[in-house]
Order: structure tokens, then C-alpha cells, then sequence
């Protein structure tokens, strides 16, 4: 035999014909009356790169515990193979009761070994931070490098890491994502970040309405198999003429559509992308238009050669830029490079040190900052919306029922007279977005909106963004949520300084990368650029049905329009909710449902005119080409 055949056998006996090193049998867990998960089976390998997804609230942190031995089941049985280690990140790590960070990160090796620290140092200097710092002063970004630091030292068999990223800059993010890319044992993830997840990822667990199913596949397949589940679903539900389950229907009908990346919005976001190009390679800056008389001007806010400096250390240096209506900026950087007083320079809360800020005329702005401190523990969920009392919310100038606008941010009308400090940190979130997008404004400030969101409230303020008709800056550590909403992204570097670039996250890489001359390979292929809908082979023109769909597909969008418009003005009614509470929920479905249906309709008709388009276009090139080519003739030339 071969070496080459005896290492690839004993490969696939430890892999594949091993016992796992882990393992949940029939795991059943009760919380509040209600079942959180029953008959939960999970095996969990050597060698194993898997993430646990799923709504918030649906009990993946919980299940997370379960596995790492820290919470008892009701039912099942826990197996964990003998000497394995597992080491586990909370969410929130508590670094309390240690004099240093290096005993906070020594305190997992076994005794004989603390007194060894050169493997808790080395790690700490890899996550920038002092072996002798108080951890008692950090901050969340440091508190959760340190917590990683600890679940490494010991090099443990599986990790089991419950949102990693939050409060992570980039840097760090791509550090933690280079070294669990590395890293030779298993583990599970807890993520809101789909970049971290398509890249580290080979299998999916998918914890939804109390069952766990597995993929075998990582997250970047995902979305694709979870909506063939539900489509599959949707089929037995009607062959046995079952009724969906309120909750179930709520939860998934709106998500599904949202999870259509909508073509529209995508190819809008592109357009402006453009623009915004060829007005920075024309003038070098942003050109200026006439006021279009809308609530602000069409300068937003002009910066120039602005400064800005504490003590002897230089934060901003001689940085302009120029934001008009409707632009969407992102801001990015590493936490302490200076990106809230950037922030504060553009809003006018900060003065410079040297140079001008101007704000437009008419500029009005909401600002959503990472504390929450508008929440007020001991008021529900109603009152917060409901500032004068009633049971309407003013949204952006319209009234709107408040169970009715909680729905639109994935609250159940349950939870409208829940207390705000029962709230998990994903619907503080959620509710604090929600107050902030009613008001109205033209210049919507967010530090850092995404912390602590689930991928479907993601998708949601993704949603909300793209309708958003006003300004948006926005400081963010999520890749791909940067690259879903911003135009424009303005890098902050304490090296190089300040500096300005046309699209979201990925552009701004791949242009370094060009700058660098490094070359942008491997920017470009994580690059996640919209693709024009249409054939592999190009069609000469549409097929009869096609044209037909296109001439009919307006008038369905308008008649679901006024379908849905007619719908909420019956559940915009005062009294609806406390006179019908079973009608008010109908009526929302009924909207719900006529919504998704709108939804399809305009991403078929986008797909539908994108492919004319294409084909017409084709058309006129090749009409073009071949009338030079007979011109050419003509004239004598080879064509």
C-alpha cells in the first residue's frame, strides 16, 4: 500500500468512521410555558466548521449552552467523548473579579499550566492588547478580544463562539476570521455577519420553530435551501388543507420576499454608484445641481481641508468631501481611529480645529447613537412609539396604528404591552430603529445600527434604507451590509489618514488594492456585484408569453397597490385594534400577504424589461456595427 493510500484511509477513519466528539440526543427545552426546541439531535465531528442560525428568540444561544454544558436540558442526553476540550465565547463576556487580562485569559489552562503566559501574552499582543491592562476599563470591542483570546489559549477541541464579531472593528474581524481559518479544531457559530459566515463555513444548522435541521453545505447556500424548505412547506400545507399558523405565517411570508434581493433596488443602488463616479472622475469632487425645492437643498454638507487633533495626537488632517441629497455614505475604520468624531465634524457637534464644515439649508437630522439611552426600561413597547398617549404613531408625517408599524419591524402584536427591559438587545435595536425612522428627517445619521441585529431584522433595515427618500451616514462594521446600502465609503486609517471612495466595502478594497499594485484578484472575487438578469445564451427577442407578462404586469401592480392601500386605511382606523383584535390581525396578514405578491410582480417585471432592454440594445449594436461595416465597404476600407 502506498503512503500516499494508507494516509488518505486513515484521514477517512478519523473523519468519517469516528465517533463524534459531541453529541445532543432528543435535547427538549421548555421556557415560559411554551417549548423553545424538542427532539434536538446534534453530532458534532473533529474537524468541524459549522453556523447555528436562526430568528432571534428561536433559542440559539440557549441551545449554544446546552452544548457547551452550561445549561441542563429538560429531556435528552448530552455525550461528550472523554479528554476533549471545549471552550465557549458568550455574547457579553464578563471579565469581572481579574486584576489583569492576562489572568482573565490564564484562568482556562489547566493549573500546572497558568503559570505559563507566554501563550496568553502572545495571543494578547495578536488582539492588541496589554498582558497588564485592567480589564475592569475596557471597552466591548476590548472585553471581546480578550474573551477570544481566552477560548484559544487553551487550544480546544471545538469552539463554540455566540456573535464573535459584535464589537469588532474590521481589522479584528479579519484577524479572528484569518485565525479560525487555521485554526485545527471544530467549531460553531453565532453570527449576524454573512461575509464572516460564507467564508468560514461548511455545513448549516438551521434552529427554526423549534426543530433543527442540518445542510451540509455552508451559509452562502443558505437562503436558497431555506426558502426550498419553506416552498416545500407551503405545498404539503395546501394538499392537506391546512391552515398556517398565525405566528408561522407572520414570521416567514415578509421575510422570504425581503430575502429576494430585490432587482430594483439593487440596480438603483448601481446607478447611483455610477453617478457618483463620474461626477468625482469629472470634477474631482461631487458637482453641485440646482435646489429641487425637496425639504433640503441639494447640498447635505461640505467639508473642507478640515482638521482635527487631541493633544498630540492628529485624528483628521486636512480631509474635504462633499454630500448632496441623497447620497449614502459609510464610514469604516478601526474602533479608536476617530470615526465618531468624524461623525460629529459633519453633524456640527464637534468644531474642527482647522478648515470649514457647512451644513445645507433646511437640513434636518435624526441621530442614532450605539447607547439606546432613549429607552426607558419600565416603559412598554407601546408607550415608547406613543410619546402623547393614543394608539397612533406618527410616521413621517402619517399616522399609522402602532401594532400595525411594530409589525413592519418583527414585533408580534404581543409584544406591544411588553415592559422595553424584557427586551432583548436585537429588539432594543429594533424598537429604537423603529422610533428613529418615524420622525421625520433628511439626514439620517446611524453609529453602528447593526449591532445585535439577526439577518432578518438585517434584511428588514436594508429594506427600510433603500425606501429611505433622504441623506444617510452610516458607521458600520458589517461588509456586506455596507455593501447592500452605501454609495459612497469614506475609510478612516491612522496611517494613512482620510480617504474617499466610490461604493460600498468591497469597492473600497478592491480600489487599495489597485492603488497598492497589488493587484485586485482576490477583493473581486468576494465581491458581491449585482448580475443583470437574463439567459446564459442571449435571446433574439421575448417569447409571446414574455410580452405578454410585461403588458400585464402593470396593471396587476397597480391593482394590488390600491388592494393594499384600501386594506391599511381599514387598519389605520383608531378603534380597529380594541374593537376587533382577530379582524385588526386578518387585516395585516391580508396586507402581508398582498405586499409579498407585489414584491413577485416587480421583480418579474424587472427581469422581464431588464431582458427587453438587453435584447434591444443588442439589437442596436449589431444594426450599428453592421452599417459601419457597409460604410466601410464603401468607402473602400476592410471592414
Amino acid at each position: 500500500m502506498s503512503p500516499t493510500v494508507f494516509i488518505a484511509r486513515a484521514l477517512w477513519k478519523e473523519y468519517f468512521l469516528a465517533p463524534p466528539l459531541l453529541s445532543l440526543q432528543d435535547i427538549s427545552l421548555t421556557f415560559g410555558g411554551a417549548p423553545l426546541f424538542q427532539g434536538i439531535a446534534l453530532a458534532l465531528s473533529r474537524g468541524e466548521r459549522t453556523c447555528l442560525v436562526g430568528r432571534n428568540g428561536s433559542g440559539k444561544s440557549t441551545l449554544l449552552k446546552i452544548v457547551a454544558g452550561l445549561i441542563e436540558p429538560d429531556d435528552g442526553v448530552r455525550f461528550m467523548q472523554p479528554g476533549v476540550k471545549i471552550a465557549y465565547l458568550p455574547q457579553e463576556p464578563d471579565l469581572s473579579g481579574y486584576a489583569t487580562v492576562r489572568d482573565f485569559v490564564a484562568a482556562t489552562l489547566p493549573e500546572e499550566e497558568r503559570g505559563q503566559t507566554f501563550r496568553a501574552d502572545a495571543l494578547l499582543g495578536e488582539v492588541g492588547l496589554d498582558p497588564d491592562a485592567d480589564p475592569s476599563a475596557f471597552s466591548g470591542g476590548e472585553a471581546k478580544r480578550a474573551a477570544i483570546a481566552r477560548v484559544l489559549v487553551g487550544e480546544p477541541d471545538i469552539l463554540l463562539l455566540d456573535e464573535p464579531t459584535n464589537h469588532l472593528d474590521l481589522p479584528a474581524i479579519e484577524w479572528l476570521e484569518k485565525m479560525l481559518g487555521k485554526f485545527r479544531g471544530g467549531f460553531v457559530l453565532i453570527s449576524h455577519d454573512r461575509v464572516f459566515l460564507n467564508r468560514l463555513t461548511r455545513s448549516t444548522l438551521w434552529l427554526d420553530r423549534t426543530v433543527l435541521r442540518r445542510h451540509d453545505k455552508g451559509f452562502a447556500d443558505f437562503e436558497a435551501w431555506s426558502e426550498d424548505i419553506m416552498a416545500r412547506e407551503e405545498v404539503e400545507r395546501a394538499k392537506l388543507d391546512k391552515r398556517i399558523a398565525e405566528e408561522t405565517r407572520w414570521s416567514h411570508q415578509g421575510i422570504t420576499a425581503r430575502r429576494k434581493r430585490n432587482q430594483g433596488r439593487l440596480r438603483k443602488l448601481q446607478e447611483m454608484r455610477a453617478v457618483r463616479a463620474r461626477q468625482v472622475e469629472r470634477t474631482g469632487s461631487v458637482a453641485l445641481e440646482a435646489d429641487s425645492g425637496q425639504a433640503s437643498g441639494r447640498r447635505v454638507i461640505e467639508v473642507e481641508n478640515v482638521s482635527k487633533a487631541y493633544g498630540a495626537r492628529v485624528l483628521i488632517d486636512g480631509f474635504s468631501t462633499r454630500i448632496v441629497r441623497g447620497d449614502r455614505v459609510g464610514v469604516i475604520g478601526a474602533n479608536g481611529v476617530g470615526k465618531s468624531t468624524l461623525l460629529g465634524l459633519l453633524t456640527g457637534r464637534i468644531a474642527p480645529d482647522g478648515g470649514r464644515v457647512t451644513l445645507g439649508a433646511n437640513v434636518t437630522m435624526e441621530y442614532l447613537d450605539q447607547r439606546r439611552a432613549e429607552l426607558i426600561d419600565g416603559r412598554s413597547v407601546w408607550d415608547t412609539l406613543c410619546d402623547m398617549g393614543g394608539d397612533q404613531v406618527n410616521v413621517r408625517g402619517q399616522p399609522r396604528h402602532v401594532v400595525s408599524y411594530l409589525r413592519d419591524f418583527l414585533f408580534d402584536e404581543n409584544q406591544a404591552r411588553t415592559p422595553v427591559g424584557s427586551l432583548s438587545g436585537g429588539e432594543r435595536n429594533r424598537l429604537l430603529l423603529a422610533k428613529s425612522l418615524a420622525r421625520p428627517a433628511n439626514l439620517l445619521v446611524l453609529d453602528e445600527p447593526t449591532n445585535d441585529l439577526d439577518m432578518d431584522t438585517l434584511d428588514l433595515l436594508v429594506d427600510v434604507l433603500a425606501d429611505y427618500d433622504g441623506t444617510l451616514i452610516v458607521v458600520s462594521h458589517d461588509r456586506d451590509f455596507l455593501d447592500r446600502v452605501v454609495t459612497t465609503t469614506i475609510l478612516m486609517d491612522e496611517k494613512t489618514g482620510v480617504h474617499e471612495y466610490v461604493g460600498g466595502y468591497s469597492d473600497a478594497m478592491a480600489a487599495i488594492a489597485r492603488a497598492s499594485g497589488r493587484g485586485d484578484a482576490t477583493v473581486q472575487a468576494r465581491k458581491r456585484a449585482p448580475e443583470r438578469p437574463g439567459p446564459q445564451k442571449q435571446a433574439q427577442k421575448l417569447s409571446y408569453n414574455q410580452q405578454r407578462r410585461l403588458q400585464q404586469l402593470p396593471a396587476e401592480m397597480d391593482r394590488l397597490h390600491g388592494e393594499i392601500a384600501a386594506a391599511e386605511a381599514v387598519l389605520h382606523a383608531p378603534d380597529l385594534y380594541a374593537r376587533d383584535p382577530r379582524g385588526f390581525s386578518r387585516t395585516a396578514e391580508l396586507i402581508d400577504a398582498k405586499k409579498t405578491l407585489l414584491e413577485a410582480c416587480e421583480e418579474e417585471w424587472l427581469e422581464l424589461e431588464d431582458l427587453r432592454e438587453t435584447i434591444e440594445a443588442a439589437k442596436k449594436a449589431g444594426e450599428a456595427a453592421k452599417k459601419a461595416g457597409e460604410a466601410a465597404k464603401k468607402a473602400g476600407s476592410p471592414s
